[in-house]
């Protein structure tokens, strides 16, 4: 079966590695401009958009998106009949090629955007992951970016995974806002 061309994560966490707070709502706090063009723009280049039920992306293309979301509320895959670019899919019935090869995109770009439990789904398989600090934002008993967050930080996680630190990127210079972008090394041909 086909695989993805590649697969890109992309959030926005707190000093302490939080996306959401404790209720699993993403605070205005974690809210910035330059980050939300950053998000769209990557978004715009990609084929399928994955998450999981309570992670939503609010740009003016969204419509547009073909996109699986991530549930345990249907065996393996069904359609979404409020949307007719989504399915839902578990993937403990159905794996993520079949997922993409009934949307119609065995082939295509992916981009994660959470939540929990979806950016760890992909810590393997990431050709990129972009990753935001909002500055000077704690969430205490919040929604980690991926599982094993805070005892490690999300950048040991990735590092963890394979992936090396990308240089850093200010986004948003007034309110200190930076992006790393973390890349997955070619594997040796052998």
């Amino acid at each position: 079966m086909p695989r993805p061309r590649r697969i890109e994560g992309y959030a926005i966490v707190s000093e302490d590695g939080m996306i959401a707070n404790a209720e699993g709502i993403m605070p205005d706090s974690l809210k910035f401009e330059a980050d939300q063009q950053f998000f769209e723009r990557g978004l715009d280049e990609v084929d399928v958009v994955v998450h999981g039920r309570h992670s939503y992306e609010r740009q003016p293309c969204s419509y547009l998106r073909r996109r699986l979301i991530l549930t345990r509320q249907v065996p393996a895959i069904a359609a979404d009949p409020s949307n007719e670019k989504a399915l839902f899919w578990n993937p403990a019935g159905a794996s993520f090629e079949q997922a993409l090869a009934l949307l119609g995109t065995p082939d295509g770009s992916v981009g994660v955007i959470g939540g929990t439990d979806v950016f760890g789904m992909f810590l393997d398989r990431y050709g990129v992951f972009h990753l935001s600090r909002a500055p000077n934002v704690r969430l205490p008993g919040g929604r980690p970016v991926f599982p094993g967050v805070p005892a490690r930080t999300p950048e040991e996680v990735l590092a963890g995974y394979g992936l090396d630190r990308g240089q850093r990127q200010v986004l948003d210079p007034e309110k200190g806002l930076a992006i790393v972008s973390w890349k997955r090394s070619p594997k040796p041909d052998g």
